[in-house]
């Protein structure tokens, strides 16, 4: 239950602008939903009044009641999968994701995901989002990808989480820096790809490079950081401005330098393995994924304003792969 009196300088204010200032945890959003489903009461001049209009304008004096609903539980089980927790707090939890993990069930990986591994981890901590008892997924990783995720534990924090992804850093609070191995050398050293994305229309599983009225704007600027096996290989860092579906994927290969071990935009790769020594070949089989990382995040912290940064190394697939390219032959 939350309950307050309406104070003279909050006269003539929508309710639900009352109830957010009232609220720690809930997301305007979902007091609005509260609202309209009849979960708040206004006694006004001792007369109780069941309030569905989040717009309605509440006045000094008024006693405002809003009953919450225990969240319902989420179809998605529990299961007890360790995660790398790099930062936790009542709010949210930053992850070092492994890859090979889905981030959310779906067809095909019912089970066995980041959600069901938060779900266990966060147990009675998890807040109810958006009425729903799950931990608040504010962006994703590929299966395959690997790296730094940070996940809401409540409305407010996946609000403000939200409200920073949808901002693409260009306020200066995010940051999103990702390491992968590509094909070729990338000229210039640095650069930027704007090229919008749509969904390819020859394959539903892939995104593609569009001018359709569907396609949208994605912004990818990388830095060449190395190059090995005689410019064949480069190490290259990308800061996101956009965060689309494979973005780093399709806008790498789009300027004819993908990702390394990337099953479904690099197979026009194959041919330049003949250039790698039998042990950089081995390496690179031995990955089974694409060489890609999400090796920083940045953020602030939606209830302290603090700022948060933190760093993932390469895991040890993908350091055992920049190290055998790195190695000359003998």
């Amino acid at each position: 239950m939350l309950a307050f009196a309406v104070t003279y300088a909050q006269e003539g204010d929508r309710l639900d602008r009352t109830l957010a200032a009232a609220s720690d945890d809930l997301s305007r959003a979902r007091l609005q939903e509260l609202v309209k489903a009849g979960h708040c009461v206004v006694t006004r001049r001792q007369a109780d009044t069941t309030i569905k209009d989040p717009s309605w304008r509440v006045k000094q004096d008024d006693i405002v009641a809003l009953t919450l609903p225990p969240p319902t539980d989420t179809s998605v089980k529990a299961q007890n999968i360790a995660l790398n927790v790099l930062y936790e707090d009542a709010d949210l939890l930053v992850i070092n994701k492994p890859s090979n993990m889905v981030v959310h069930p779906a067809p095909g990986s019912p089970d066995g995901t980041l959600v069901n591994a938060l779900l266990a981890h966060c147990g009675d901590s998890l807040s109810g989002i958006g009425g729903e008892k799950r931990p608040g997924i504010v962006h994703r990783l590929d299966k395959d990808t690997s790296g730094i995720m940070v996940v809401a534990k409540n409305d407010a924090a996946h609000q403000g989480l939200s409200e920073q992804f949808a901002a693409h850093g260009r306020d200066g609070r995010m940051q999103r820096l990702y390491q992968a191995l590509v094909w070729g050398e990338p000229v210039p050293a640095a650069g930027t790809v704007d090229a919008a994305l749509a969904r390819s229309a020859n394959n539903r599983k892939k995104v593609a490079v569009s001018k359709s009225n569907e396609a949208r704007h994605a912004v990818t600027h990388y830095r060449r950081l190395a190059s090995f096996v005689a410019n064949q290989v480069s190490m290259i860092e990308c800061r996101l401005e956009t965060g689309r579906t494979h973005q780093i994927r399709v806008h790498m290969a789009h300027i004819g330098h993908p990702v390394l071990g990337d099953k479904l935009y690099g197979t026009g790769m194959k041919s330049r393995t003949v250039h790698l020594t039998e042990a950089q070949k081995a390496a690179l089989d031995a990955l089974d994924r694409q060489a890609l990382h999400a090796a920083a995040l940045g953020f602030q912290h939606p209830r302290t304003g603090e700022t948060h940064f933190y760093e993932a190394p390469l895991p040890q697939d993908l350091f055992n792969l920049l190290e055998a390219m790195a190695k000359l032959p003998i």
